[in-house]
C-alpha cells in the first residue's frame, strides 16, 4: 500500500480535529473516547494514533487552531496600516480578535476549553487558560508600555494597569458570551467596551 501523501495526511488530521470539536462539545473532554473521535470521523483509531500521541495531544492541537497570538493581531494591523498610534493598535486588534471568537468553531472550542474539559490524565485546562492569558498579557503590555513612551496613556496609569484592565474586562465578557452566546454580539458589545475603555486611558 502507498504511503498517504503530505495532503492526504493533512486532510486527515483536520477531519480528526473536526470531529474532535464536535464531539468534545457534544460529551465534554473526559467522556469522549479516542474511538469514538475516529468513528465520527469514518476513520480508524490508527489513524488517530498516527497523528497523536493520545487525547491531551489532540486536545491541545485543537486548542491551537484558535490561538490568537496578541502579536500576530497587532502584526495584521500594522501591516494594513503602519501609521496607526499603538493605542488605536491595541483597539483593532482586540477587534480583530472579537471577530474571529464569533465565528462558529472558535465559539465551540473555547466553550470546550471554558466549560467543557475537566482535570484529568494529561490535560490541564486551567494552566492551558493561563498560559494563554499570560501570553496575551505579556504582549499587549509592550504596546501599552510604548503608548506612554509615547506620552499617550494619561499620567495615573501604568502600561501594567491598563493591561489587565483590556483583559479583565475581555475575560469577562467572553464567560458572560459563552454561557449564552445568543444572548448579545460578542464583536458589538465587546467592540464598545474596548473603544471606551481605550478613549478612558487615553491622555
Amino acid at each position: 500500500m502507498a504511503r498517504k501523501t503530505k495532503a492526504e495526511a493533512a486532510a486527515t488530521r483536520e477531519a480528526l480535529l473536526d470531529a474532535a470539536e464536535e464531539v468534545f462539545f457534544a460529551k465534554g473532554v473526559a467522556r469522549t473516547s479516542l474511538e469514538q473521535i475516529a468513528r465520527h470521523a469514518d476513520l480508524t483509531r490508527g489513524a488517530v494514533y498516527w497523528h497523536f500521541k493520545n487525547k491531551g495531544d489532540l486536545f491541545m492541537a485543537l486548542v491551537e487552531r484558535v490561538r490568537m497570538p496578541f502579536q500576530s493581531l497587532m502584526e495584521e494591523v500594522n501591516n494594513a496600516d503602519s501609521t496607526v498610534s499603538p493605542l488605536v493598535a491595541i483597539q483593532l486588534a482586540c477587534h480583530a480578535g472579537l471577530n474571529r471568537l464569533e465565528q462558529p468553531s472558535h465559539q465551540r472550542i473555547l466553550s470546550i476549553l471554558l466549560h467543557r474539559c475537566e482535570f484529568f490524565s494529561d490535560i490541564n485546562p486551567i494552566q492551558m487558560q493561563d498560559e494563554i492569558a499570560d501570553e496575551c498579557f505579556d504582549e499587549m503590555l509592550i504596546v501599552f508600555q510604548l503608548a506612554q513612551q509615547q506620552q499617550l496613556l494619561r499620567d495615573d496609569l501604568t502600561p501594567e494597569v491598563a493591561t489587565r484592565l483590556v483583559q479583565a474586562a475581555l475575560g469577562g465578557l467572553f464567560h458572560d458570551w459563552l454561557r449564552n452566546p445568543e444572548s448579545f454580539s460578542l464583536r458589538e458589545r465587546g467592540g464598545e467596551l474596548i473603544d471606551t475603555l481605550i478613549k478612558m486611558m487615553q491622555r
